[in-house]
This record gives C-alpha cells, sequence and structure tokens, in this order.
C-alpha cells in the first residue's frame, strides 16, 4: 500500500515522527537542526514581501520548531497552523483574548489550572462573561448556550479528571462556539485534541513536551486559517515571543520525547499501583488505572496517560513530613521533566484540594527506586 503522505508524517510511529519532526531539507556540510538565529531585524531592501522581516513577528527558529509541533499534532494533516508563544499563559491568554469580544460569554473550567483565576477576572474587567464547569461528567453542557469558546483541560490540573473532547467538541459546535482543548498534560503523544474535533490545541511546552526544566514555552495549533490569524494578531501586539535559544531547545528536546513520555508513562503507572496497595486509602488518582473515575473515557481518546499521579495524606503535616523525607523526588512545582518532583499543592492557595494533596510529577528513574523512596517516606512519615 502507497503511503498517503509522501513525507511518511501520517504513517510513521511517534518515536519516528518525533526524533525527525521539523526538520529541514539535508544540505551537505549543514547541521541536521540548524542552531537557533539570534537576529532582530533581517536585511530587507524593497517591499518586505519575504518570510522574515522582523523579530517580533518571525523567526527562522520558531518556523522549525511550529512546523515540529504540528506534525505531532495533526500529522499529515494540511492546513494545520502552529505559533509558538513565551510560555503556557501566553499561549492561553492569546486563544481567550484574540476570540473572545466583550458581550461575549465563554466556559472556562472551574476545577482547572490554577491561573484560570486570575484569567477570569480579566475577562470579566473587559465585559466577557466567564461561566464555570467541573471537568468530569458532562457538566458543561449545562452551561454551554451561547457561549462563543468552551474552553476544556484534560486531565485536569491537578485532580486528573478527564472530559470526552469529541462529545464536547461536538455538541459545542452545534451550539455555534470554538472549542480549545489545554493538551499540557497529555501531550501530543498522549493525544490529539484536533482529531477529536477541537479547534485550538494549546499547550505550555515548559512541561512534559520540552522535559528539562530549564525553558519556558508555550504553543497554539489550529486548522482554521481566520482564527488562528487573529492570534498570530494577538502575539504580535503584545510581544509574547518566545526567544530563539529557548525555541532552539525546545525542538532539540522533542527528539526524546517519545522515550521520554514512554518511561514516565510506565512509571507512573508503577507509582500509582505502589500508592493504591498501600495500607492507608490515600485517594490515587491516576487516568490510567482501571478503577479510576476517568479511565473510561480516558482509554477511549488517550494513547498514553501521562506522567501526573495525584494522591492526599491526612493533614499538611503529614504531607510536608513525606516530602521533606523522599530522597528522590524534589519538592518543586511544575511538572513533566525527567526528574520527579512533588508538590503539597495546597500550598499556593489556587486550587480546591485538600491541605494534605500531593500533585507527583513521576520522571524517568528507575521505577523500582522511585516506588521504595515513596513507600519509604511514607512509612516514616506516619510517625
Amino acid at each position: 500500500m502507497s503511503d498517503p503522505d509522501p513525507r511518511g508524517l501520517a504513517s510513521d510511529g511517534d518515536g519516528t515522527r518525533a526524533v525527525r519532526a521539523g526538520l529541514p531539507e539535508p544540505v551537505k556540510y549543514e547541521p541536521t537542526l540548524p542552531g537557533p538565529v539570534f537576529a532582530a531585524h533581517f536585511h530587507l531592501p524593497g517591499e518586505p514581501t519575504g518570510p522574515y522581516t522582523y523579530g517580533r513577528d518571525e523567526n527562522p527558529t520558531w518556523t522549525l520548531l511550529e512546523r515540529a509541533v504540528g506534525e505531532l499534532e495533526a500529522p499529515g494533516e494540511d492546513g494545520v497552523e502552529t505559533l509558538v508563544f513565551a510560555s503556557g499563559m501566553a499561549a492561553i491568554s492569546s486563544v481567550l483574548f484574540s476570540q473572545l469580544r466583550s458581550g461575549d460569554a465563554v466556559v472556562l473550567p472551574g476545577d482547572g489550572y490554577q491561573a484560570l483565576p486570575l484569567v477570569r477576572a480579566q475577562l470579566e474587567a473587559y465585559g466577557i462573561e466567564v461561566r464555570t464547569a467541573p471537568t468530569g461528567g458532562d457538566a458543561q453542557l449545562d452551561v454551554l448556550d451561547g457561549a462563543k469558546l468552551l474552553w476544556i483541560e484534560t486531565p485536569s490540573n491537578p485532580g486528573l479528571d478527564v472530559c470526552d473532547i469529541r462529545r464536547l467538541a461536538s455538541e459545542a459546535h452545534a451550539r455555534g462556539a470554538l472549542v480549545a482543548v489545554d493538551n499540557t498534560l497529555a501531550t501530543p503523544l498522549g493525544q490529539r485534541p484536533l482529531e477529536l474535533g477541537a479547534d485550538f490545541s494549546v499547550a505550555s511546552g515548559t512541561k512534559q513536551l520540552t522535559g528539562h526544566g530549564d525553558l519556558l514555552l508555550g504553543y497554539v495549533t489550529g486548522r482554521d486559517a481566520e482564527a488562528m490569524s487573529a492570534v498570530r494578531r494577538w502575539r504580535k501586539i503584545v510581544g509574547a515571543i518566545p526567544g530563539p535559544m529557548e525555541a532552539w531547545l525546545a525542538h532539540r528536546s522533542l527528539a526524546t520525547l517519545h522515550l521520554r513520555v514512554e518511561r514516565q508513562s510506565a512509571n507512573a503507572l508503577a507509582v500509582a499501583e505502589a500508592l493504591r496497595d498501600w495500607s492507608e486509602e490515600l485517594g490515587v488518582r491516576y487516568p490510567g488505572l482501571p478503577a479510576d473515575p476517568s479511565y473510561a473515557v480516558a482509554s477511549r481518546q488517550m494513547r498514553r496517560f501521562g506522567c501526573v499521579v495525584s494522591f492526599t495524606l491526612p493533614t499538611r503535616a503529614r504531607a510536608e513530613r513525606f516530602l521533606d523525607t523522599l530522597r528522590l523526588v524534589d519538592d518543586a512545582t511544575s511538572f513533566g521533566g525527567v526528574r520527579s518532583t512533588a508538590e503539597r499543592r495546597g500550598r499556593w492557595g489556587g486550587d480546591a484540594v485538600p491541605e494534605g494533596f500531593i500533585r507527583m510529577s513521576v520522571g524517568a528513574e528507575d521505577p523500582e527506586d522511585l516506588v521504595a523512596d515513596l513507600q519509604r517516606a511514607l512509612d516514616e512519615s506516619a510517625g
């Protein structure tokens, strides 16, 4: 059977796609992945008709990264555009503030990323009606009528609830609403929102996409040219652009995305199973556990279940003792890095979670070592 995509993108496996995504055509004596282009301006005689005119608008290093992310989010699909940003919040803001006007209504998750309440306040200051709904249970459908945009975060952060993207996208479109999915926790190797009917796939590249905890980045991928033009215009107006070094580091990191996601997902499942079987009831959440409330929906739309596991210890003091006792897990925020981290999420004050709630980002260490470290810390912190 002939390959329907001459570049092989649609038929190649995730690993092959990740290591080759966005690479330019080979040129003799040139590097496989060209180095970062540091330029505020470009030679521009005559009319400005070329692709690169000024550093706030375009950069060759961004172009390769944007092509790479687009190939992962929508392999083999024409007409898909990706734009990179200085951070995940810059990417999120670009969609919300470019698509919504005073008098519009938007549906946000009531249990999503802790910065969303800040976004809500700004949207309301601009005269935009903000409705909220929890991620699970199709609760969005009750507040969707008349909305201009439905924002989905699945799996949710930090609670790890999952919603049915395909079902919600179909319902939203039938009611005249656009759909954006925060794909940060899943990554394009975990799920592809555009294939499930979303208009935008948005993510923080700071997390598992780049995976080393050494840069801030965000992106928006979409297939509607007019909508993406508005996102591009917003990026230009606010100047929320990544540096070329960050963009180059991100592209370089994509080559190991498949390896990292596979290892970290397997480790996360091992950790979740060990915590589930611990002598205390910890309220473990992980979409890859068959008994998890999110498993049925997640298994229909996710190819991998991610690296984040959550559980709850009885008190704040117990949680802090547990974190202090860990040897292989750093007490740090964010998630998705190759080194495991965990934190008592309630310390930030923006999430509706118990004081002893722990969000753990499982890294790429040996799973036996991680499990042993967690079990030891649970045992020692109980006294």
